[in-house]
């Protein structure tokens, strides 16, 4: 069989890369523009395309999770010709983009082996589920009129349908695939620089040095480390495997039952997802969506993740209570020395608000910066007496376009489903489908909306299930009155618990694969681990001021309140805080928890009964904190 070896394919695939991220973040810095050289927009996402296409058939094996040490043939001429095919749209895209509805074969044809290429290049990064919703996409295009009731829709036929996909707007060359080509690229290229630099292992030095010497320390540097990586990591899958290889196995060590320390994991690293600055890239699409800044979309949502964290960590210690599981030894903590000559790292991160918040640049500016300080401090400072070579930053430009191309591929497919939405009417359909469903009744449309999203988001990367739910659901939850910044949150929030609900949790048998647990009771597991993020979608829907939207007595009421009812049934969930809680005290902590979650302006209830859950729980507590025995002074003789 000709294929073509490693030695070859490597380098070409590592050119390839490192030029789709040196064009796009010459595209966010204007460079064309100052050069003199003119043209559409689509025609840059066309080029960066082309290439995520050679790349990805170059880099990605037909059978997905085996290791590609030779390219064979065919895949060489699928490069070719998907990379053909996307740079003919780009350089034909301005005298062809208003010939779309009369197809003709110069549009088609390249059209057809895109959206063909695109099913076969996301079915190889992802697996079969993303591909299968975009198919039946599809299908219901071409099948439109011969859908029942509500979901009747135009058909189209499959020469307009390749033609539409490619070359309108709202297709393939759309909104998310914009995002992805220029805020995320340079995102990604921030993480990669600090990974390289060392900031990784800062990361979780400083966790480690920060929870080792409290009990359950493992535990809570994985909850630690997670959080920090995850929110500017690009998958809660990835994220699980950079942070879980050296989490997990400590965690276990620590006496943690395998499942239990692939859960702790799971649950942190897809909060990482829900964490600002970066959400998974899908706060910057969300921004686009909402035609809002940036900034607005992470101040919304602060609190819903420090909850979020809030209950993991309690739980974790709690945990370690019931089990009696101690600190890490001091052997293995950092030195102070060594954590703090990489405190640079966070100049990056500083630099990074500070252009975001206070300058008002454009998200994929502020994240060159901060990779640019990235750079300098650390060629000036190293970490821990080390510092990387010319060389090996500027590898940074090649893993930056391997990891983003997964996302380029992902975000491009995200256009298909975004243009049958649009060419069949088939968004206004499902809106109207799910309000008639729901009647008038917000809680049962709440409930629906985050049953479809759970099961749609199950197998879906991030970006993936943000952009579906948001063109799928989010129009029914704003059509009765929700705010669209709490929509969006509500349907990024269940998507993205399919990463840790069974039976497809991708991210928690990520961990279970690691952890060599079963992964079903992982599934679970994390489940109870990451409860809140079932419970709290619906409180910012009802409580804006989760989201700081109002008074800032109220955002203080209900956030304090918040985070009681948190640590109340984070408490009667691990059915331990002082003492081992009976089962009847864990139910009426739980009640008191579920109570002071729920934010006293939602149903008009008064603040004095709003305040009835607080109490009690606060009660309960310290009843059970009296209960526990005290232990006896040393060293003083018993007298008789």
């Amino acid at each position: 069989m000709i294929a073509l070896p490693s030695r070859f394919w490597r380098p070409l695939a590592n050119i390839a890369a490192a030029a789709m991220t040196l064009l796009a973040i010459m595209w966010a810095l204007n460079v064309p523009r100052m050069l003199g050289v003119g043209f559409y927009p689509q025609q840059f996402l066309g080029l960066i395309l082309a290439i995520a296409l050679f790349v990805a058939f170059l880099s990605l094996p037909g059978r997905p999770g085996t290791k590609r040490e030779t390219v064979p043939w065919w895949d060489v001429v699928f490069a070719l010709i998907s990379a053909a095919a996307a740079l003919w749209v780009a350089l034909r895209y301005p005298t062809l983009t208003n010939q779309i509805f009369m197809h003709p074969p110069e549009i088609w044809i390249p059209g057809g082996l895109l959206v063909l290429a695109l099913l076969e290049t996301v079915r190889r990064a992802t697996g079969w589920a993303l591909p299968i919703i975009l198919v039946s996409f599809l299908a219901y295009a071409l099948l439109a009129d011969r859908f029942p009731g509500g979901l009747e829709g135009r058909p189209q036929g499959w020469q307009q349908l390749a033609a539409y996909m490619s070359f309108d707007s709202n297709g393939v060359l759309g909104l998310p695939l914009s995002v992805a080509a220029t805020v995320v690229v340079a995102f990604i290229f921030f993480g990669v620089v600090l990974n390289i630099a060392g900031g990784s292992v800062f990361f979780t030095d400083a966790a480690m040095r920060l929870m080792g010497r409290y009990r359950g320390g493992s535990m809570k540097i994985s909850v630690l480390a997670s959080a920090l990586f995850g929110s500017i990591s690009g998958s809660a899958v990835a994220n699980v495997a950079s942070t879980g290889v050296i989490t997990i196995p400590m965690i276990k060590r620590d006496g943690y039952p395998a499942h239990k320390a692939a859960a702790i994991e799971a649950v942190a690293s897809t909060g990482g997802q829900l964490t600002p600055p970066v959400m998974g890239a899908a706060a910057f699409l969300m921004a686009e969506f909402l035609a809002v800044p940036y900034s607005t979309v992470v101040i919304a949502a602060i609190v819903p993740a420090v909850l979020y964290y809030v209950a993991v960590f309690v739980q974790a210690d709690l945990e370690a209570a019931r089990m009696g599981i101690l600190a890490v030894p001091r052997d293995q903590i950092p030195s102070r020395r060594k954590v703090m000559s990489g405190l640079h790292f966070l100049l990056g991160f500083g630099v990074l608000i500070y252009a975001l918040f206070f300058m008002n640049w454009q998200p994929e500016r502020a994240a060159l910066l901060a990779a640019a300080m990235i750079v300098a401090t650390v060629l000036i400072f190293g970490y821990n007496g080390t510092r990387p070579g010319l060389r090996t930053l500027l590898s940074s430009f090649a893993g930056a376009g391997h990891a983003v191309v997964e996302i380029i591929l992902i975000s491009a497919a995200s256009g298909i489903v975004i243009g049958v939405l649009n060419v069949t009417g088939l968004s206004f359909n499902l809106t109207y489908l799910l309000v008639q469903i729901g009647g008038d009744s917000l809680i049962l449309l709440l409930a629906l909306s985050a049953a479809v999203c759970v099961v749609l988001g199950m197998g879906l990367p991030t970006l993936g299930v943000y952009v579906l739910l948001a063109a799928l659901v989010a129009p029914a939850l704003t059509k009765l009155g929700i705010e669209p910044i709490a929509a969006h949150l509500y349907v990024l929030y269940f998507g993205m618990m399919s990463m840790i609900t069974p039976p497809i949790a991708l991210a928690a048998f990520a961990g279970a694969a690691i952890a060599k647990a079963p992964a079903m009771t992982t599934g679970f597991a994390a489940m109870r681990f990451g409860w809140l993020a079932y419970v709290i979608p619906f409180l910012f829907v009802f409580s804006p001021a989760l989201l700081l939207d109002g008074s800032r007595a109220e955002v203080a009421i209900v956030c304090l309140t918040a985070i009681a009812g948190v640590i109340f049934v984070s408490a009667a969930l691990a059915g331990y805080f002082a003492t081992i809680l009976p089962i009847p005290t864990r139910i009426l902590l739980g009640t008191a928890g579920l109570l002071s979650l729920i934010p006293f302006q939602s149903f008009e209830v008064p603040l004095v009964i709003s305040l009835a859950g607080p109490l009690l729980g606060a009660a309960i507590l310290v009843h059970d904190h009296r209960r526990k025995p005290k232990p006896e002074p040393s060293g003083v003789a018993t007298q008789r």
